[in-house]
């Protein structure tokens, strides 16, 4: 994900005079190629993240369109007063990416874990949160983001995320892109968890349940007419993602249900436990400690299943 965002950022650069591109002492040789034609519009603000988003500001104040760029736990929570007064209340047009965002710096421990962003954000007036699920998506995200020309925050993988999508898909902000067809149960998937997804439904087709498998790239605004079909068609609809069960993209789906009581469907949401990690472990053994594996997330699916069909797997 971070080199197709890096490798966009250059092209955009290229049609673009007034993109400029801020990091926080990170990434400085994955954006040589940015770096090496546009000095003049690249600053490593070093390790001074609310800095950084406060000079976003500024040049946002210019005519400029600035791209703030480093770890996610470090350009949310370390800068969120920033992000709050000097980019949403001003509604101006500066895109904060956070890279390794979830369990994807687990093996550094809780410092560097990013499992409340979406929370954070996604309660800011004027804030789009866009969690794309693969380097197509990063590309298409970064590229309507900035059209957009509104506060956005956009969360990234970290590196050799599998693709969903075998080419650019139909992407726009605040619409839903279907990976995979299905009848029975319907999983909503953000970020960089839709492979993990799209695994879980192989297993489901093991015990003859189809699943439809949904990027939901887009937690604010939610894609409301999607959910509205999923909730009607379905008797199951999982949220699945990389982020904390409390205030995330399954505690979005939860609010959008709560105004719209008789709906079919009943709602699972798998993310990270209310507790912190204590141990050090690389993202797969995170994933695990979580139950965010393609077994386990299969495993509470068809459990839930077969509980409203009184033990019927069908």
């Amino acid at each position: 994900m971070r080199n197709a965002f890096a490798q966009e950022m250059t092209a955009l650069a290229d049609q673009d005079a007034s993109i400029v591109l801020l990091t926080a002492d990170i990434g400085n040789r994955l954006f040589n190629p940015y770096k090496d034609r546009y000095p003049q519009r690249f600053y490593n603000c070093g390790v001074a993240e609310a800095h950084m988003i406060t000079m976003a500001a500024g040049m946002a104040l210019c005519g400029l369109k600035p791209v703030a760029y480093t770890i996610a736990s470090f350009n949310t929570a370390r800068c969120y007063e920033q992000i709050k007064l000097d980019v949403c209340y001003a509604n101006l047009p500066v895109v904060i990416v956070g890279v390794g965002a979830g369990l994807a710096y687990a093996a550094n421990g809780a410092t560097h874990e990013a499992c409340e962003d979406i929370a954070m954000l996604r309660v800011l007036p004027n804030m789009t949160v866009v969690c794309p699920a693969d380097a197509w998506e990063v590309r298409c995200a970064i590229r309507e983001s900035l059209k957009r020309c509104a506060p956005a925050y956009i969360r990234l993988g970290k590196k050799n995320e599998p693709l969903v999508h075998e080419q650019e898909p139909d992407f726009r902000i605040g619409k839903a892109a279907i990976l995979r067809r299905g009848t029975d149960v319907c999983l909503l998937s953000t970020g960089c968890m839709a492979p993990v997804a799209l695994e879980a439904a192989d297993r489901l087709r093991e015990h003859d349940i189809g699943s439809e498998v949904t990027s939901f790239h887009t937690v604010k605004p939610l894609d409301e007419d999607y959910l509205a079909r999923a909730f009607a068609d379905y008797d199951v609809v999982v949220t699945i993602e990389e982020h904390s069960i409390l205030g995330g993209f399954g505690g979005s789906v939860a609010e959008w249900m709560s105004s719209r009581p008789g709906l079919r469907a009943r709602l699972l949401t798998l993310g990270t436990g209310d507790s912190f990690l204590y141990e050090a472990g690389d993202q797969e053994f995170a994933r695990m400690h979580f139950g965010l594996t393609p077994e386990a997330i299969a495993g509470r699916i068809l459990s839930l299943y077969r509980e409203l069909r009184g033990g019927d797997p069908r």
